[in-house]
């Protein structure tokens, strides 16, 4: 197998070795891109209307979010007024907050993942761990809501044709997904995928939460799951399966690598596979969006690189200037605007980053989380970042899982932990006191528009909201659990967490 990787290498190497040059001369290729972008939108509807005849005409392309080209967005089935190509089909976004996004695909929109994938996939094979079995498990969601099955299921959907059929010999998934739209199901199929994979050694999924899922469900249906594997698995790995506290590494002897978010709101959980996962590479996904790639994890850059031959960015600083990709400055932040080949144009996607360094003329971009995530119930307008920093000062690193909701009637926040050594009162006590940092909430307790936090601690917390999720239209692999969600929890969902705190 190790010679097919190989050549898997160098059928990948004539497009990193492009990537890698466009590196050194930053601002030529993203004027590059800008142009033939800018072409696609002189082309279409909207540049018409606009009155867009050449890229010196770009700053009068407003800078919009998702509410303001919606209307621009489903007139069509296959065809849209943002871009003069044919719609493939549209993904579903599926956000820590807000309503669903319905994401326009083209071919040439799937062709900029492609080619981001091509590269970091060669960066692995030279840079990376020494892979030999090549066996993948690549995020793969069941279409739990069959109204959505045009929708994408997992990594390689966003593959042009040729790469997904030379992956798929090596990729590991459960026996007839497409048939499988009940969340229990899909589970203990996947647990017998993964579970008959002895030489796994790629897992590549979106949250590290949906990992944490599966490998529980395998360690509470160990007897179960045995049963069925019996005649499947050798009697060593049957023996691994019956042991109180499965040994993974042992069980995935060849597992080199595990590729997911880990930054911002998922780093806690990240940090949790690393320490089950002793000697794998844990490989942050860098920036990925549904709306566009926009960074590359690279071994050899030391950190992400944006997808700047793809992608044409543009950055805007807290005074509201806008900055060029080369014209950025280590340590300082930003918020993205970007225009892909899909028909978003100088789309505000919401995501801030941080430069870290320079590599080959080009900055890598660290991924900070959402920009402007702010709760406010009553006026105290709690900024992610300041929740995050009050969360650190009550001594919770050990949690895998921790998020600050919003209740709406009466107002107050609930923290939501999947596991504590202190008891739910001294943390709420603790968490009242952290947070009473901040002026306005400070303000809205002393005047009694906020009643006390609350804190509900269960490890089927994670689960729980997942299951809510999926009912209410997100995809399974791509859930993301905020540190501090911004929209007042529903009443349904908290019934439920009480419920199983209840019967704790």
């Amino acid at each position: 197998m190790r010679p097919i990787i190989q050549l898997f290498g160098q059928i990948l190497a004539p497009t990193a070795r492009r990537f890698h040059q466009a590196l050194d001369n930053p601002e030529l290729m993203q004027t590059s891109v800008q142009k033939e972008i800018c072409d696609r939108l002189i082309k279409s509807e909207y540049g018409k209307i606009l009155g867009i005849h050449s890229v010196d005409d770009w700053q009068r392309v407003p800078i919009v979010d998702y509410d303001a080209l919606e209307p621009w967005l489903n007139q069509k089935p296959q065809q849209i007024s943002l871009t003069p190509e044919p719609i493939l089909f549209y993904e579903k976004t599926s956000g820590s907050s807000g309503a669903v996004k319905w994401i326009p695909y083209t071919q040439s929109l799937r062709r900029s993942f492609n080619q981001m994938f091509c590269v970091w996939a060669h960066d692995l094979i030279v840079h990376g761990p020494k892979f030999s079995t090549g066996k993948l498990y690549a995020c793969i969601s069941s279409q739990l809501n069959v109204a959505d099955s045009q929708t994408l299921q997992d990594d390689l959907d966003y593959l042009d044709g040729w790469l997904r059929w030379f992956l798929r010999p090596w990729l590991v998934m459960p026996n007839k997904l497409n048939r499988l739209h009940d969340a229990n199901v899909f589970k203990h199929q996947l647990a017998l995928a993964l579970l008959e994979a002895e030489k796994l050694e790629i897992i590549s999924i979106w949250s590290p939460s949906f990992l944490q899922v599966h490998l529980k469900y395998i360690q509470e249906n160990q007897d179960l799951l045995r049963i069925e594997l019996h005649n499947r698995i050798s009697p060593h790995r049957l023996q691994l399966l019956s042991e109180s506290n499965i040994p993974w590494m042992q069980l995935w002897p060849n597992l080199k690598l595990i590729s997911c978010w880990d930054s911002a709101n998922a780093a806690d959980q990240a940090q949790g596979l690393r320490s089950q996962f002793s000697g794998v590479l844990i490989q942050g996904k860098g920036l990925l969006a549904t709306e566009a790639p926009m960074t590359i994890p690279l071994i050899v850059a030391g950190g992400c690189v944006p997808v700047l031959d793809e992608v044409f960015f543009e950055f805007e600083d807290d005074a509201g200037s806008l900055h060029g990709l080369h014209e950025l400055n280590i340590g300082k932040e930003y918020r993205i605007i970007l225009s892909q080949k899909g028909g978003l144009y100088r789309y505000r996607i919401g995501d801030r980053i941080r430069v870290t360094h320079y590599y080959r003329h080009t900055p890598c971009l660290e991924f900070l989380g959402r920009h402007q995530a702010i709760s406010d119930l009553v006026g105290e307008k709690l900024q992610e970042t300041f929740v995050k920093n009050a969360l650190t000062m009550l001594n919770l690193q050990e949690n895998n899982f921790k998020s600050l909701m919003p209740i709406a009637d009466p107002p107050h926040y609930i923290l939501l932990l999947d596991s504590a050594k202190e008891t739910p009162q001294t943390i709420a006590e603790q968490l009242d006191l952290a947070l009473s940092e901040s002026y306005h909430y400070k303000r809205a307790r002393a005047i009694g528009q906020l009643a006390p936090p609350q804190v509900l601690i269960s490890s089927q917390i994670s689960e729980i909201l997942v299951s809510h999720r999926i009912r209410t239209g997100s995809i399974w692999g791509g859930i993301k659990h905020p540190i501090l969600a911004t929209s007042p929890i529903s009443t349904e969902l908290l019934q439920e967490l009480k419920l199983e705190i209840d019967q704790k």
